[in-house]
């Protein structure tokens, strides 16, 4: 079974790679290069906020270093392929799919893949979305559960792949355990862990025989985009909770409602 994974270059990126190339389950890999890891704060924000910013993605940085380590892609014997965001849908991707012939396609945090590459997929192929649809569709969706102090929608979404963003029929909703002292980043780590473990499980399935069911998804949830999030907002995960939503869930204090998961086992 030849898989092909299209996936970006941040850590959380490379951890779902690695996982995969060491199950035996990824036979090519194509990377986009994906923006600065730590990014600076916007000038035009308040110094608190900025400050908020930095302590943000510097945690961020410090966790994902802590959760993945992943060998150097020049020591794995598969081919690889690195494009910049431009060539993502460009001749050179395209026939690269055509000359691996994959029988199964996996993409996680690249930039929206267009028809004339979605169009060369066999029949299993997937996205991996770093949020729970539809409830959280769109971008920095492992951020909103938090700041609407729901941390255990928190979670990933394997579906497929369409051109309707992250509006595919679902496979499966992986979600991780929550634990005291789990910040914002500690769980969107997790996350990550967690669906890299049941996506080798449900391509085990496959290599079986045993066929997978897609569920359609039933609303349009909520889609958020870029322009949604602003550096003020993370003045509730910082400021009025001080990155300790998770306690306050598992002590009972936020609720207990739970989304209602799609599972593929």
């Amino acid at each position: 079974m030849r898989i092909l994974l299209i996936t970006g270059s941040h850590p959380r990126h490379s951890y779902v790679a690695q996982m995969l190339y060491n199950a035996g389950f990824l036979s090519s890999l194509i990377v986009e290069n994906r923006e600065e890891f730590l990014p600076s704060p916007p000038d035009s924000i308040v110094e608190s906020d900025k400050e908020l910013f930095i302590r943000h993605f510097k945690e961020r940085e410090q966790a994902e270093h802590r959760a993945f380590k992943v060998n150097e892609l020049s020591h794995w014997s598969i081919p690889i392929l690195k494009v910049e965001a431009p060539e993502l849908n460009s001749s050179k991707v395209k026939d690269w799919v055509i000359n691996t012939s994959p029988d199964v396609v996996i993409s996680y945090g690249v930039h929206k893949l267009g028809n004339n590459i979605l169009s060369l997929f066999p029949k299993y192929s997937w996205n991996i979305h770093g949020g729970l649809s539809p409830w959280y569709r769109g971008n920095t969706t492992l951020f909103w559960p938090f700041y609407f102090m729901k941390p255990n929608w928190s979670g990933m979404t394997i579906h497929r792949l369409t051109e309707k963003l992250d509006g595919g029929s679902i496979v499966h909703h992986s979600i991780p355990e929550l634990d005291y002292g789990d910040g914002i980043h500690d769980v969107a780590c997790k996350a990550v862990k967690q669906v890299s473990l049941d996506l080798v499980a449900i391509l085990q399935k496959i290599s079986l025989g045993e066929e997978i069911v897609e569920t359609l998804q039933k609303s349009s949830g909520k889609l958020f985009t870029s322009a949604d999030w602003e550096p003020h907002h993370l003045r509730v995960i910082y400021e009025l909770f001080n990155n300790d939503i998770v306690d306050h869930y598992l002590d009972g204090k936020l609720g207990h409602s739970q989304p209602p998961l799609i599972r593929a086992f």
